[in-house]
C-alpha cells in the first residue's frame, strides 16, 4: 500500500479503544454503525477517528468480514478530502464499491455495506462525471442501495444526506424530466431528505456542507445566499473526530472561494 497523504491536524484526537467504546453513540450518530464487540475493531475505528485512515485499513483488513466497515469508510473519508490524485482517487472509490459487494454477499443484512458502496459509487460518479456514470447504470444502484438503508435505518443521517445529493446531481445533470422520467430523480424530494436529515442532527457539519452543495446545483444563484448559510453553520460545527474536523475545514474553505 502506497504511502498516504497525512491527516494534517494530526495528534488534535487522541482515542484509544475504551474512549472509542465510551463515545461510540456520539461518533457514530450519522452512520449508526453497530457497537463491536471485539477490541481490535474498535481500536481500527480509533485509528480511523483520529485521521490515522491508513492504520484503520491496514488493521482492519487483518480482522476479515468484520473490518471491513471501517477499512471501506476510512478509504472513502480520505479519498473524499485528502487524497490529492484524481486517478488513485477514483481507484479508492472503486475498490471500496467492489469490497462492499463482495462483503454483502456474505452479509446481505450490513446495511453500512450497503451504505458504503452506494457512497463510494456516487463519489466515483462524481469523479468521472455524473452522466458518463447513468450511462453505465451507477444511478440505479445507487439509488436502490440509499433507498434500501433508509428502509432498514430510518434514522440513518448519512443515508439521507447521500440520497439528497443524488437527486441533486442527476437534476443538475439532466434536468428535471429526464432526471425524473430515467433516474426518479426529483428536486423537492431531495431537499426533503435534506431537511429530515437536519432534523436527525442539526449539528452535522457533512449534512450542512453536502445541503449546501445540493442548493448550488438545484437552485444556482437563487440559492446562493441560503446556501451560504449552509456553509457557515458547517464551518462552525464543533468535530469530534478527524472526518468531521475534515467536514468543517472544507466548508471554511468554501466560504473562502
Amino acid at each position: 500500500m502506497a504511502t498516504w497523504t497525512a491527516f494534517p491536524y494530526a495528534g488534535d484526537y487522541k482515542f484509544d479503544s475504551d474512549s472509542v467504546k465510551k463515545n461510540w453513540a456520539r461518533l457514530h450518530l450519522g452512520d449508526l454503525e453497530p457497537l463491536p464487540k471485539e477490541r481490535a475493531l474498535l481500536q481500527a475505528w480509533a485509528h480511523f477517528h483520529n485521521g490515522d485512515f491508513q492504520k484503520a485499513v491496514t488493521l482492519g483488513q487483518g480482522l476479515g468480514l468484520a473490518g471491513l466497515n471501517v477499512v471501506n469508510k476510512a478509504m472513502c473519508v480520505y479519498a473524499s478530502y485528502l487524497e490529492k490524485h484524481e486517478s488513485r482517487r477514483q481507484a479508492l472509490f472503486k475498490e471500496v464499491a467492489e469490497q462492499a459487494e463482495k462483503q454483502l454477499e456474505q452479509d446481505v443484512g450490513n446495511f453500512n455495506a450497503r451504505y458504503l458502496r452506494a457512497y463510494a459509487l456516487s463519489r466515483y460518479s462524481q469523479s468521472i462525471s455524473v452522466a458518463k456514470a447513468l450511462a453505465q447504470g451507477l444511478g440505479t444502484k445507487i439509488k436502490t442501495d440509499l433507498e434500501d438503508v433508509i428502509r432498514q435505518q430510518p434514522k440513518h443521517l448519512e443515508a439521507h444526506v447521500a440520497l439528497g445529493s443524488f437527486h441533486a446531481e442527476v437534476i443538475d445533470k439532466v434536468g428535471n424530466l429526464i432526471g425524473a422520467m430515467a433516474y426518479g430523480a426529483n428536486k423537492d424530494i431531495g431537499l426533503n431528505l435534506f431537511t429530515k436529515a437536519v432534523q436527525l442532527n442539526m449539528h452535522s457539519a457533512f449534512c450542512m456542507l453536502e445541503y449546501a452543495h445540493a442548493m448550488l446545483m438545484l437552485g444556482g444563484e437563487e440559492m446562493m445566499k441560503e446556501a451560504s448559510r449552509m456553509y457557515q453553520l458547517a464551518a462552525r460545527a464543533k468535530p469530534v473526530d478527524a472526518a468531521e474536523r475534515l467536514e468543517v475545514e472544507m466548508a471554511k474553505s468554501e466560504l473562502k472561494d
